[in-house]
């Protein structure tokens, strides 16, 4: 398990993972990726314009906090959604496998995880990509709370 992405918001390192992950060579999005939904509980297809990126990076989170190999069908549960009938009861529908089945192996080939006997792992490059990126989140100033007094005002006088 990876410690340093767990001190930050998981949103903004998948987005983070996702912009640094557009300069590896060996994640590339297919060309169909954008005319398909993701999974049968969904209503359209995705709507950005990184969504390969941002399914990779969550991909490579998910197994970065797991301690065991994961599979193609634990993430695809994962990934998954209720689906909405009609007439009957919703029920959990699992995503589709082919994307991610794709960007596991993509993440394989750039050398991020790697192919165990009961699923995949987090190389130990893989772990260093993702703490190397949380380290560049914490390092970043976080804003503060209280509102800045210009300098004209600090300065008057108080009036009697």
């Amino acid at each position: 398990m990876v410690m340093n992405a767990l001190a930050v918001s998981p949103t903004e390192l998948v987005a983070k993972l996702a912009e640094a992950l557009k300069s590896v060579p060996e994640i590339q999005a297919p060309v169909w990726v954008l005319n398909v939904k993701s999974s049968a509980h969904t209503e359209r297809v995705p709507q950005q314009e990184n969504y390969w990126f941002m399914r990779c990076a969550a991909l490579l989170r998910t197994i970065s906090l797991n301690s065991k190999a994961v599979g193609v069908q634990r993430l695809r549960h994962k990934f998954g959604g209720r689906q909405v009938h009609v007439v009957s009861k919703s029920h959990h529908v699992k995503a589709g496998g082919k994307g991610i089945r794709l960007a596991l192996q993509q993440l394989e080939k750039a050398g991020l995880i790697k192919k165990e006997k009961a699923g995949r792992v987090l190389s130990p490059a893989g772990r260093k990509f993702i703490e190397k990126t949380a380290k560049e989140l914490t390092s970043i100033a976080p804003v503060s709370s209280k509102p800045s007094v210009p300098a004209a005002v600090a300065s008057k006088p108080a009036a009697a």
